[in-house]
């Protein structure tokens, strides 16, 4: 196998030098165009994780290798002129068009005398996701879902290797959790994001990564990582693990108690 495009490599964070690790031991690793999945309980370290591949937050030790290269060798140009975030919350528009939204990805690629750049990234960011017919809508104006595939078109206009995405399906209905997940897969990107909807993780992720406490406790495809005693384990819920009637990925259903 080639070089990963992404690799946390022995990694260890805390909130400060003398804390706690709230993240310990992480080796974390997605190839180009590979889809992983980070699963685990609320509070298990999913966002922390996510943070320190951004270069949000600074890892105590470890690195966070991008090509092979350290991250933070480099200055936050660099990195965001090849690797795009998505983030659960919609940010303010400040009264910013559909376009005017979807043009903010090109911010890192524009020198200091450039005023808009090239147009074609965001024209064909705006195609890919059917967006054009809104392009001069007012971004405010939008339901969740549609303002969601505007970010991933920001995205995309950002022309990165990686996207990095924090529950991309938060808050949307199924069809619109289908949809966004399906233009991901397509996007031939090499994709990290973070679910608490397990079943979506097992029909879309190449590989799953679990973390329990700030540890990678799993990794592999979903059928070996979403096992009924790795469920029982670190969720403590029984549930039966069969394979989905249509797919060849696992189905997860929960088992309620009388």
């Amino acid at each position: 196998m080639s070089s990963p495009l992404l690799h946390l490599e022995r990694l260890h964070w805390s909130l400060s030098a003398s804390g706690p690790d709230l993240l310990a031991g992480i080796d974390l690793k997605v190839q180009s165009g590979e889809f992983v999945g980070l699963i685990g309980p609320n509070g298990s370290g999913k966002t922390s994780l996510l943070r320190c591949a951004y270069r949000f937050s600074r890892p105590r030790a470890g690195r966070v290798l991008l090509d092979g290269e350290d991250i933070w060798l480099h200055p936050p140009r660099w990195l965001a002129q090849r690797v795009a975030v998505m983030l659960q919350e919609f940010p303010e528009d400040f009264g910013l068009s559909v376009s005017d939204v979807v043009a903010m990805g090109r911010t890192p690629h524009l020198g200091w005398l450039d005023a808009d750049g090239d147009p074609a990234p965001v024209d064909q960011a705006l195609r890919q996701l059917g967006l054009q017919d809104r392009a001069a809508q007012g971004f405010a104006s939008l339901s969740g879902g549609e303002k969601q595939r505007v970010l991933l078109a920001r995205a995309l206009a950002q022309q990165p290797r990686l996207l990095i995405l924090d529950e991309p399906t938060n808050h949307l209905d199924p069809r619109h959790q289908l949809a966004l997940l399906q233009h991901l897969r397509g996007s031939g990107l090499g994709l990290l994001a973070s679910f608490h909807d397990l079943n979506l993780a097992a029909t879309f992720c190449d590989r799953l990564y679990l973390i329990e406490q700030g540890r990678i406790i799993a990794q592999g495809t979903p059928a070996e990582v979403l096992t009924e005693q790795c469920l029982a384990e670190v969720f403590g819920v029984h549930a039966l693990v069969d394979r989905h009637p249509v797919g060849q990925h696992p189905r997860i259903t929960w088992i309620r108690h009388a």
